[in-house]
């Protein structure tokens, strides 16, 4: 129906007025003021092995920034070229994580399922840290965004702010 739309009205239906009150504050006291993490489950652990092997049959090194990134940037190319040749899920989660077992293996931090007030996914998080990390939003935020060349940068930054300490 157009802006402008002579309908009478009398016929226009007030949907507002019908649908029940709901006080703000009861929609915020429903989300997590702070990201809630617990342990990871068998099933959480095979979606991680299931995507390590994927990253290796793709001839990625996991301890090599390097690789994960040009690996990354070549799927992205592969997929965006041709959409029915390599889905952007398995990329994004392929390469998620590749990244996320990278700062696993490399930081002081750690894999858990995370919940905060986007939802609930695999992340990473450092014991008595106020943030985390989930690795599948740095992923498809920058797939969104058409970006290449980041995986390298962003990540050894993130190793160097919450290094592991042996």
């Amino acid at each position: 129906m157009g802006l402008f739309s002579r309908k009478d009205k009398e016929s226009v239906v007030d949907t507002a007025s019908e649908a029940p009150e709901v006080d703000d504050d009861d929609l915020i006291a429903d989300l997590p003021e702070r990201p809630i993490a617990r342990p990871l489950d068998d099933p959480e652990r095979a979606r991680i092995a299931a995507g390590i092997e994927a990253a290796k049959a793709e001839g990625v090194d996991i301890d090599d920034l390097e690789s994960i990134g040009s690996h990354y940037d070549d799927a992205y190319r592969r997929a965006t070229a041709d959409p029915g040749a390599l889905s952007a899920d398995a990329v994004v989660e392929t390469y998620a994580i590749a990244i996320g077992e990278h700062l696993a293996r490399h930081s002081a931090r750690e894999w858990a399922v995370v919940t905060d007030v986007f939802g609930t996914d695999l992340g990473l998080v450092a014991a008595r840290a106020d943030t985390v990390i989930v690795p599948h939003n740095l992923v498809g935020a920058r797939w969104m965004r058409r970006e290449t060349g980041w995986i390298p940068g962003v990540v050894s930054h993130l190793v160097r702010i919450r290094p592991r300490r042996t």
